[in-house]
């Protein structure tokens, strides 16, 4: 079901790996790169050339749902995207400041499913509907003044409220979000409290559950805006098919030091699974870091610690779709890309400039992961 495949188009490079149905609906997860040496304008006609290429000849009747715009200078790049992204994409975008670690100005990963059309509904949310469900993508939600506390609740309280106009709240019907922290070695500590603080009054606690996310540097135009904030819903989802990842042999509970999210979460439709890894670095079931200073061995660890809450999910790695990579030291670069070539040699991947939010963890990865599954319980995605 999973098939993997790279396209060169002029200057860009994309990386595919699709999960493809016969009767339902196919999906396919994009990284597409530019190679160095040009205009920031040149490289985004690049990659966009060939997402389109991409649509146009290769995918049958695909379209984008989500996509993220992974950039180097978000003070001087905004703009030029903004005014070129409503002629080349309908759907819910992300922009954000990490800088592609190839050396290149943009890089894009681009979420694409057939049969289906994303229609903007308002207060900055797509919505994607089949089978039953409605697909909700919101992206780029920014906060602004005050500080890293005041901002998170801010932004999450604006998205539960966009939430509500489709009947949804955060506690029943979001299964991903992403917080880009504006130094994070500074603002993380004020995003943690802030986004504990709401959970609490929403009923998300330790005794229910929290949410898949990845929380990390990154950051968008206003200088002001210390929090960017990405997420992803469904509506028509029973109890039963959502799961919640734990790893309890390699990683502890993130309330033990503080923090609020799930390790992993696993959504169960009728024809296949989908299975959501946070932001995961190399941490024990203590809670502590394991290796400092040693990337190659943090690396390692880390793929173990993704690989518990895959096997959790009935998954494995030759399931996922997509892997992003941060890493906090530029310099590491080489050295861990040659690790996750010789082991992931297919699967589409990027790598990030974004410091982990732990000074001591120096590489953290997140993916996605689709397995074919037949039940007669639940309705096919």
């Amino acid at each position: 079901m999973i098939r993997n495949f790279n396209i060169d188009h002029v200057h860009a490079s994309v990386r595919m790996a699709g999960f493809e149905v016969e009767n339902g609906i196919s999906e396919y997860h994009l990284m597409i790169r530019n190679g160095d040496g040009f205009t920031f304008e040149q490289q985004v006609e690049s990659v966009f050339g060939a997402l389109d290429h991409v649509c146009e000849y290769t995918l049958d009747c695909a379209v984008p749902v989500f996509l993220r715009c992974f950039i180097s200078d978000a003070a001087n790049q905004t703009e030029i995207l903004q005014r070129v992204l409503p002629e080349r994409c309908s759907c819910a975008v992300s922009i954000i400041e990490q800088p592609p670690l190839d050396g290149s100005k943009i890089a894009l990963w681009v979420y694409l499913m057939t049969d289906v059309e994303p229609v903007c509904t308002g207060s900055g949310m797509w919505k994607a509907e089949h089978n039953g469900y409605s697909h909700l993508w919101t992206a780029y939600r920014s906060g602004r003044g005050g500080d890293s506390e005041s901002q998170i609740k801010g932004v999450l309280d604006s998205y539960g409220t966009s939430l509500g106009a489709h009947g949804c709240t955060i506690a029943d019907n979001c299964l991903r979000t992403w917080i880009y922290v504006q130094d994070v070695d500074v603002n993380y500590a004020g995003v943690v409290k802030g986004r504990r603080e709401f959970f609490d009054g929403k009923g998300l606690v330790p005794q229910t559950h929290y949410i898949a996310s990845t929380g990390i540097a990154g950051k968008n135009f206003f200088p002001d805006s210390l929090v960017t904030f990405d997420a992803y819903s469904v509506k028509g989802l029973q109890d039963a098919q959502v799961a919640y990842l734990k790893g309890a042999t390699h990683l502890n509970p993130t309330h033990e030091y503080g923090v609020t999210f799930e390790r992993g979460t696993s959504v169960t439709y009728g024809d296949r699974r989908h299975v959501l890894i946070s932001g995961t670095a190399s941490i024990d079931n203590k809670g502590q870091v394991v290796c400092p200073g040693d990337v190659c061995r943090q690396t390692m660890r880390m793929w173990e610690n993704v690989e518990v809450l895959l096997d959790e999910a009935g998954c494995t790695f030759d399931d996922v779709v997509h892997l992003i990579v941060y890493l906090r030291d530029m310099a590491d670069f080489k050295t861990v890309k040659e690790m996750y070539d010789e082991r992931f040699p297919m699967c589409p991947k990027v790598f990030l400039w974004a410091p982990v939010c732990r000074p001591g963890w120096l590489v953290e990865m997140e993916c996605m992961a689709v397995r074919p599954c037949h039940s007669e319980t639940f309705p096919a995605l």
